[in-house]
């Protein structure tokens, strides 16, 4: 098993790519912390695991929330004694036009996808230097490397995360720590779901693969990222899209 003995901090695992990765980190032999926002969610994935022979602890946490980003990390290191590895997979959406788009909406985005994935990785990263050992691998996109009609806040974080993932690999990379992202393409979760089927034909014609990623495609990334067969990859950015053409 690629995972035996480590233990993994997911968030947003209680649905889509997020709950896929905790299934398979789980089958890999990792002690899986399900941390997501949906207390139900949450549970009906860990106990998922548990049902399967894994071992999994269910945390609610708002990423975006300082205190429960701590509170979380805590729970999961007198739990399971470590965290060996951080998964900042939690992620929303709230598109509209530079012209329409409200102050409200930009907030939002950029206190989940950005602030969220810096208040993780700074309540983890002092465990993971204190055992000189981690995996942190965070979730950018294809469009935080392109661009994409309509997401100004959604761009900027992940824009964002790119910059704080080659920062931290070079911040932490003496204490035996790496850090990577994952730039997913347009995979089929719920967060598409409402996408015009026009679209989504637009976007498989763009794709030599001519299909939308799989959950598991990303799942499998993160867990190449997260295994010690990466141990010597650290700072990069590793898009997941099919190929697609922009």
């Amino acid at each position: 098993m690629r995972l035996n003995d480590k233990v993994a901090i997911i968030t947003g695992a209680g649905q889509g790519i997020g709950k896929t990765t905790a299934l398979l980190f789980a089958r890999e032999g990792a002690s899986v912390v399900v941390a997501d926002i949906n207390a139900a969610h949450a549970a009906a994935a860990a106990g998922e695991i548990t049902a399967a022979g894994g071992k999994a602890l269910a945390v609610t946490v708002n990423v975006a929330v300082v205190a429960e980003c701590q509170a979380a990390v805590q729970r999961a290191a007198e739990a399971f004694g470590a965290v060996h590895i951080l998964v900042n997979n939690a992620g929303i959406t709230r598109d509209a036009t530079l012209a329409k788009m409200t102050e409200e909406q930009f907030d939002q985005v950029i206190a989940v996808n950005l602030k969220g994935v810096f208040n993780m990785t700074k309540a983890v990263a002092p465990l993971m230097v204190e055992k000189g050992y981690g995996r942190i691998v965070n979730t950018s996109s294809v469009v935080g490397l392109y661009g994409n009609f309509g997401q100004t806040n959604y761009v900027a974080t992940k824009s964002g995360v790119i910059g704080m993932t080659k920062v931290w690999a070079r911040e932490l990379g003496r204490k035996g720590i790496t850090v990577n992202a994952v730039a997913p393409g347009f995979i089929a979760t719920e967060m598409i779901a409402t996408v015009p089927e026009k679209v989504i034909a637009g976007i498989k014609e763009r794709t030599p693969l001519q299909r939308l990623g799989d959950p598991q495609d990303i799942a499998h990334a993160y867990l190449f990222l997260a295994s010690d067969e990466a141990a010597f990859v650290t700072g990069t950015v590793l898009s997941v899209d099919g190929g697609m053409v922009w």
